[in-house]
């Protein structure tokens, strides 16, 4: 039963992660479109290896301040507003984090070190995958988030 609980939880982190990024990326190019950044797009797809790499750090470096804001909040007694700030931290920076890296994910790669940490991350991704693909649950999920993908698409294509 433990197993099984653990299968569940890990189906939905699993599933919760991708669609949010799936979402996000959306969101991101989205944007990028209504802000008119399409040569500012240009220009990080073909930035060196290091300016990449610190591409991809200066979207962890803006969110940190909210989420150690967010701690400040709870600590201090503001529980809901501090989750809500948490909430808003994840989300921004899994939508900067995501653009960054779909644009200079190449240069990324040319990191020997970044490649053995994405592939080493890839791989625990397939080992969760694996672990829970055949239960009901991740089935449902899926089901939904192929939904939801659905509906989004046609939603932010108008």
């Amino acid at each position: 039963m433990l197993k099984q609980l653990f299968l569940s939880i890990l189906a939905i982190l699993v599933l919760f992660e991708e669609w949010l990024w799936d979402l996000l990326t959306i969101l991101g190019q989205r944007l990028s479109r209504l802000l008119h950044l399409e040569r500012f797009d240009a220009w990080l797809s073909q930035a060196s290896p290091n300016l990449a790499l610190a591409a991809l750090a200066l979207p962890l470096a803006l969110v940190t301040p909210l989420n150690v804001g967010a701690v400040a909040l709870m600590v201090h007694g503001a529980v809901t507003a501090g989750i809500l700030m948490e909430i808003a931290a994840k989300l921004l920076g899994t939508l900067l984090v995501a653009r960054v890296f779909r644009l200079t994910r190449p240069a990324l790669m040319s990191f020997a070190w970044f490649a053995r940490l994405y592939e080493w991350i890839m791989r625990l991704l397939r080992w969760a995958h694996a672990l829970v693909q055949q239960s009901r649950l991740y089935c449902a999920v899926l089901a939904l988030k192929t939904a939801m993908k659905r509906f989004l698409r046609g939603f932010l294509a108008d």
